[in-house]
């Protein structure tokens, strides 16, 4: 194979190295390259970020003929020397929320769940301290990671008893009284201070490893060689660092990217370069190198499900003859949290139905209210979302995640789909070969107005850095063309291959730059706004008459789309699309 100069100088160096690695620049075929060129008979240990990715680095450096690489993620190591031959049993799932609190004997002190808001904060201190490379709980101070003012002021209240609380479950699981979730197993590999009998030791994604990994790693003697993407870090919420930073190496780029062509390529720089208004920062220097020609894969990519949601519903029903949609990670992965809670179960107490509800903590709740105070006061971004998709759609969800599921495919016949949905985080390392954005990422102007005449000791600087990121890896997922809606150009950014602006349908976009766009007087609806669509769509919750479903058939009739009806009625586009199913609209006129 022809490598590039960067690859050459990566492959023939010595000693330890670093190596910051653009989105789709060879990141495997380097480290393969790398370990063939090492002395014969070293013994190499390969480690991945995930399972997915080991099964596939183990396979490609097979297929090459090196035996002498073995391929682990810290967690399999980790397994290996703290797990095996021990009388630890594993929670492949995380502890719930009542759950803990039953296993600690937890009581309400007066305030409303207090006993299930200091349970979900010792899971976060656990979580905290496993990921941490320090030897105590003591050594950290939780309240470090909490932002939101009610929940800083609870954990400041409670903070000695979730402190001891959190210590008092710990040793619950070092004793063995109960399972262990995988954080826990690889802490305790981390504080054996291992030695690892390896020559050289490479280690991938490393801007998304956590401290506790990273200590592992900088402890050895073998030869070290860390690669990432210094941008593409978007795992900061799970403690994730970014090593690159941390490591005292000799740095190397990648900046040569297969995956996508120029104008890719320029708009991802252009995007990395919305940094500026948080920090002063180097110019990204990216090529784009890809020749892509398929369209064998479509994919839509949302910051967040309730944005992915709301997308997925307007796709299906305005292409009445799509047959396959898939969703990353199987769709039943968005409609429950880690902590155990379903959006049924929150649609449920929405309805005052308690004796429907499965999850105790949310059964413990008399209604949205005292849900609302709890994601307050723990800071719970999945029921969070949970929450605010309920209150958008109400009792129109079973009859959208009916309408979806019928649709959706399994994982072996992924690529019957027509269109795949995705937040970034669960299509991290994926590729496609055209895009869609939804309008729900950090935007020029929006970091305009979160940073304009601020000090910076007001500005989350590391928040607003991941935001960037995340849609830095959205735009770095595409092989060909890019769907982007107006909001998320730069400013005044030109005309380019490729780059198409996203219209209120997926299938109208047009072929242009954001200020030619605007110069040609297009003018466009916003594809996803959540402010704007609570305050538009107050009237998404009243019942349907028969005038207004008169209405709704001429609506229908006359090839409005689901904004235009939306917007008429005052309603989600979920609530129209919802009734139009119900009246059969599509089967009768369609």
């Amino acid at each position: 194979m022809e490598l590039t100069p960067e690859q050459y100088d990566i492959i023939h160096s010595s000693g330890d190295i670093k190596i910051n690695a653009v989105a789709g620049s060879g990141k495997t075929t380097t480290m393969i390259e790398y370990a063939r060129s090492r002395p014969p008979g070293s013994k190499i240990l390969y480690l991945a970020f995930n399972k997915v990715v080991k099964l596939e680095a183990s396979k490609k450096f097979r297929e090459k003929g090196l035996n002498n690489v073995q391929v682990e993620t810290a967690h399999s190591l980790a397994f290996r020397h703290i797990v095996m031959g021990s009388h630890y049993k594993i929670r492949t799932q995380g502890y719930k929320t009542h759950e803990i609190a039953e296993l600690l004997n937890l009581k309400s002190t007066g305030e409303k769940h207090t006993e299930y808001i200091l349970a979900n904060h010792v899971n976060k201190f656990i979580t905290y301290f496993c990921n941490s490379e320090q030897t105590r709980v003591q050594d950290l101070n939780y309240l470090d990671i909490v932002v939101e003012p009610q929940a800083r002021n609870f954990v400041s209240n409670y903070y000695e008893q979730i402190q001891m609380q959190t210590r008092l479950f710990l040793a619950k699981m070092d004793k063995a009284e109960i399972e262990i979730p995988h954080d826990f197993y690889l802490k305790k590999f981390q504080l054996s201070k291992p030695r690892l009998n390896y020559d050289y030791i490479l280690f991938d994604e490393g801007q998304d490893a956590s401290p506790a990994m990273l200590d592992i790693f900088f402890r050895q003697t073998a030869s070290k060689v860390i690669v990432g993407d210094t941008h593409q870090q978007i795992y900061a919420w799970r403690f994730a660092v970014n090593s690159l930073e941390k490591a005292d190496f000799k740095s190397y780029q990648l900046s040569t990217s297969f995956r996508f062509n120029q104008s890719i390529a320029d708009l991802a720089m252009e995007v990395l370069s919305l940094k500026r208004y948080l920090q002063p920062c180097d110019d990204v220097e990216i090529t784009g190198a890809g020749e892509s020609k398929a369209f064998t894969s479509k994919a839509t990519l949302a910051r967040t499900n309730l944005g992915l949601l709301l997308s997925a519903i307007t796709y299906i029903t305005e292409r009445k003859k799509v047959k396959h949609i898939y969703f990353e990670g199987n769709i039943n992965s968005y409609t429950y949290a880690d902590d155990g809670a379903s959006l049924y179960d929150v649609l449920h107490l929405f309805n005052q139905r308690h004796f429907l509800v499965k999850d105790k903590l949310i059964k413990s709740m008399q209604n949205l209210n005292e849900l609302e105070e709890y994601i307050e006061k723990t800071e719970d971004m999945q029921l969070g979302m949970m929450l605010e998709i309920v209150k958008e759609y109400g009792n129109e969800i079973p009859n959208i995640m009916k309408a979806l599921k019928q649709k959706h495919v399994e994982n072996d016949e992924k690529e019957k789909a027509e269109m795949i949905f995705s937040t970034v985080h669960r299509c991290k390392g994926m590729e496609y070969d055209e895009i869609f954005l939804v309008e729900d990422f950090i935007s020029e102007d929006k970091l305009e107005k979160l940073t304009a005449g601020k000090k910076k000791e007001d500005i989350n600087v590391s928040r607003l850095i991941e935001e960037i990121n995340l849609l830095y890896v959205a735009i770095t997922r595409t092989k060909r063309n890019i769907h982007i809606p107006e909001s998320l150009l730069p400013v005044e950014y030109p005309e380019s291959e490729g780059i198409y602006i996203l219209d209120n349908k997926q299938t109208d976009t047009n072929k242009t730059g954001k200020a030619a766009a605007v110069a040609k007087g297009v003018q466009k609806e916003k594809a996803y706004n959540l402010e704007a669509v609570r305050e538009k769509h107050n009237g998404a919750y009243k019942p349907w008459t028969a005038e207004l479903d008169n209405e709704l058939t001429q609506l229908f009739l006359e090839d409005k789309n689901l904004q235009e009806m939306a917007q008429y009625f005052g309603r989600t586009i979920g609530a129209v699309a919802s009734r139009i199913k119900k009246l059969e609209l599509g089967e009768l006129y369609g």
